[in-house]
């Protein structure tokens, strides 16, 4: 279903969906309004949502719709712009999946087409678990490893409805550093590190280099590198790489992890979330040769099951539950230094 005020963006949608034999379109609308009321005869997988519309606008329908139709996905169609930015965070926040920048004229190219038919797909494949899936993600898990010294989450599609959850369940007077690389279009990175701060109530530091690692605070992946860490004169301090990664993604969840597994010698809690494709595997598995603990989203609570899935299958989680439990679940083994 797409939802846009344009019918130049509705036409052009249309036509690169439609020519795809696994895909059709049940319903388009130019308002949230008329939106909403398709949603009373069509049950879309997923929706393509225009947040900048006249009348009540995508941000504000937006839980109308989740309520509406809960197992759809919804896709948020983005400007470029500060204010498309705060918005669609925000409406990422609230559940949105997942976000496309909204090209400027021409620029619905190959490239762009390709990128929207995989998002498409990605968050269709969520409803598409059979019993096979949930057997493997119910089997054989990793113990909890070394008393953690610091918190390194990783999450994509459906990551920050998720990261919300779960940092509001972690109290104050939990005060490990928590690091933190979500994909996501580097100009929203400013907008999505202030949310952070909201969400966990403490202060929330975009990564550079050479800045030293403390307790009690969050640290945000720039969208233009990675986020990395190393020990240095009796402390801990981040640094930016911006070597190409097996996932491609930038920034990689991958570097994160595995610097951390050497920089705190396995005292390491790495929390995967939603999101597509295998991003943090490979780090996953640095953290827990070192002796840390892996924690997964659960399938039924992922927009896209993939980055979770992965860690879960190979047997690295000790945990694979909703983001609050994950929460709770970190908070009653972390020991007596988690604490102040």
């Amino acid at each position: 279903m797409i939802v846009d005020d344009s019918l130049t963006v509705r036409t052009v949608f249309s036509r690169m969906i439609g020519r795809e034999n696994d895909m059709r379109i049940v319903a388009t609308a130019s308002t949230a309004e008329s939106g909403l009321a398709e949603l009373a005869s069509v049950r879309p997988d997923v929706m393509l949502l225009d947040l900048e519309m006249p009348g009540m606008g995508g941000l504000e329908a937006l839980p109308k719709i989740l309520e509406a139709a809960p197992d759809t996905q919804v896709l948020v169609i983005s400007s470029l712009t500060a204010d498309g930015a705060e918005a669609t965070v925000s409406a990422l926040s609230l559940g949105a999946a997942d976000t496309m920048l909204k090209p400027r004229p021409g620029g619905f190219d190959d490239e762009y087409k390709s990128a929207l038919l995989d998002k498409i797909r990605a968050l269709k494949g969520v409803s598409e678990l059979g019993p096979s899936d949930m057997v493997r993600a119910s089997g054989t898990r990793k113990r909890a490893g070394k008393p953690p010294k610091v918190v390194a989450i990783g999450a994509s599609t459906g990551g920050i409805h998720a990261l919300n959850l779960f940092l509001r369940q972690i109290p104050a007077n939990f005060d490990l550093p928590i690091l933190i690389t979500q994909h996501l279009p580097s100009s929203f990175i400013p907008v999505f590190a202030q949310q952070m701060k909201l969400a966990a109530g403490r202060d929330a530091i975009l990564s550079d280099e050479g800045i030293e690692i403390e307790r009690g605070k969050i640290y945000i992946a720039p969208g233009h590198g990675h986020l990395v860490a190393r020990k240095s004169t009796g402390c801990r301090v981040l640094g930016l790489a911006y070597h190409p990664v097996k996932s491609g993604c930038m920034p990689s969840v991958d570097p994160m992890f595995e610097t951390l597994a050497e920089a705190y010698d396995g005292h390491v809690a790495a929390v995967l979330l939603s999101g597509m494709g295998r991003d943090g595997t490979d780090g996953a598995q640095s953290i827990a040769s070192a002796g840390g603990t892996i924690f997964a989203q659960s399938a039924e609570t992922c927009a896209v099951w993939g980055m979770p899935r992965a860690v879960t299958e190979l047997g690295l989680a000790s945990a694979v539950l909703p983001p609050a439990d994950l929460a709770d679940k970190l908070l009653s083994g972390a020991g007596a230094d988690a604490w102040r």
